[in-house]
Order: structure tokens, then C-alpha cells, then sequence
């Protein structure tokens, strides 16, 4: 029963870690970010970034509708341009589980026997994607913020595709603006 549990645990955990997306942001402290109205995108970032063009405008499409659900406007004379660009690498985990060594009564010529060593080694490979999303001051041209999000990525369909975009943007644009606490 505690080799089922423990196995039952590792696998909730690997599933989690598979599902989630880490987050990292940088920004500019001398920035008044509540002066960023309005957002359009930088094109010329943007056709810059290794990837399909149809996962650009998914990319492209969550992203707007995160900065127009904080309030943001979309706009031919905005504040900030909005860049993306975007990596991505084979990895592979190695997972080992050892059951361990029993002692039992049994039958047979000898019966009191040591158990073997259960040893189960688990190896899968993935593609890990980084997304970078870029938020530029247009009066300044300076990068003002950046977003960056790392996971695996899951694309066995379409479906599940966008929800992998979409869950990548949401946890990169969940952190903009920062939160600045002035003394």
C-alpha cells in the first residue's frame, strides 16, 4: 500500500509539473506604469519569432484579449508596443523508483527468502517552449517590461494547442503591471 501511495504521489506531481508554466518578469523601477493606456503590436518583433504563423496569431489573439480584459485599449497611437519572441528545446526526465528489499515467509526449498530490488526507471521526452512577451514605451523606445514563460508544450491537436497558448499568456500577463509598493 505505501508503494501505491508514493507512486500515486510522483505521479500528481509529475502531471503538475507538466501542466504548469513558470514565470519570470523584469521591469524598469523608474517606470510609472499606470500611464500605459492603450497597446498595439510591434510587427516588426514580432515577424522576428521562429515560429508558425498560425501559432502567432494565437499567441497574438491571448494576449490582447489578457490586456483588454485589464483594461488596456487597443489602439493605431498607443502607449506601449507589444513584441513576442519564442524558443524552444528538446529535454528529457529520467524518473527512478525504487521499491526496495522485503522479507517474507514463503514456500519452496528455503522458506525464508529476501525479496529483490523492484527498480522501474521512467524516461519521456518533451519539448520545453519559452515564451518572451515584450512590452516597449513608444514615446522612448525602450523595453519597459518583460514577461517570460516557460513549460512544456503540449501539441497532440489544435485543441489543446490554443489551450497551452492561452495558459502560457495568461500566467505571463497575469504579472503586468507590476506590483510597485512606493515608500
Amino acid at each position: 500500500m505505501k508503494v501505491f501511495k508514493s507512486l500515486l504521489i510522483l505521479l500528481v506531481f509529475a502531471l503538475i509539473s507538466c501542466n504548469s508554466v513558470k514565470v519570470v518578469t523584469d521591469y524598469d523601477s523608474e517606470v510609472n506604469f499606470t500611464q500605459y493606456k492603450t497597446f498595439a503590436f510591434y510587427k516588426t518583433g514580432i515577424d522576428k519569432a521562429d515560429i508558425s504563423d498560425l501559432d502567432k496569431k494565437r499567441i497574438l489573439k491571448a494576449i490582447e484579449a489578457e490586456l483588454l480584459a485589464q483594461g488596456l485599449t487597443k489602439s493605431e497611437n498607443p502607449d506601449i508596443l507589444v513584441s513576442i519572441f519564442t524558443k524552444s528545446r528538446e529535454r528529457v526526465n529520467v524518473n527512478q523508483n525504487n521499491a526496495g528489499f522485503g522479507w517474507g515467509w514463503g514456500w519452496g526449498w528455503n522458506p525464508w527468502m529476501m525479496g529483490g530490488m523492484n527498480n522501474n526507471v521512467n524516461v519521456s521526452q518533451f519539448t520545453e517552449g519559452t515564451l518572451f512577451v515584450d512590452f516597449i514605451d513608444k514615446e522612448k523606445k525602450e523595453l519597459v517590461w518583460q514577461g517570460v514563460g516557460t513549460g512544456a508544450l503540449k501539441i497532440q491537436n489544435r485543441e489543446k494547442k490554443e489551450e497551452r497558448i492561452k495558459l502560457f499568456v495568461k500566467e505571463i500577463i497575469s504579472r503586468f503591471p507590476p506590483d510597485i509598493k512606493k515608500n
